[in-house]
């Protein structure tokens, strides 16, 4: 398990299974190939799920956080895509005021935010996501590995 501070000073709070009274609320997930196209399926089945908590669970969801998820989702699959050039799952969850953004991939190597280069193109999508989330989480798994990201709804 890793941490890793997106501001180089702090460490972000590690994440931590959902308590009984944080219980997920609605929980959905997809599989991927590994594709270009893939990105944009991905965001679109996140903004589905979005509207779906809406819906089904009368949650409101800031368009910051919308915005927010959206953003993480397609960072992480496009790294998912282009560094593994296989498959993936994504798991969405709702639960006790935040939602997690969970990815498998096939690649045991873990992932390592850059160091800032205002002169770097491209390679910013784990600052990115790092900058957006409360709380970052990567482990290897039995096969490759599993990135859990989560946003607060506040």
């Amino acid at each position: 398990m890793a941490h890793i501070a997106h501001d180089g000073r702090r460490a972000l709070p590690p994440l931590t299974e959902p308590l009984e009274s944080d219980a997920v609320e609605l929980k959905d997930s997809a599989g991927y190939e590994g594709r270009p196209e893939d990105i944009g399926e991905a965001r679109r089945f996140a903004d589905g799920f979005l509207a779906r908590a809406q819906t089904e669970r009368n949650i409101s969801i800031p368009a910051r956080v919308r915005g927010a998820v959206q953003l993480i989702v397609s960072e992480l699959v496009t790294n998912a895509c282009k560094y593994t050039g296989g498959p993936c799952l994504m798991d969405l969850e709702l639960a006790g005021g935040t939602i997690a953004v969970t990815l498998w991939d096939s690649e045991p190597v873990l992932p390592v935010a850059r160091a800032a280069e205002p002169g770097r193109v491209g390679q910013h999508g784990l600052e990115i996501v790092l900058a957006l989330c409360e709380a970052y989480e990567v482990r290897r798994e039995p096969v490759g590995k599993r990135v859990r990201v989560t946003v607060g709804l506040n």
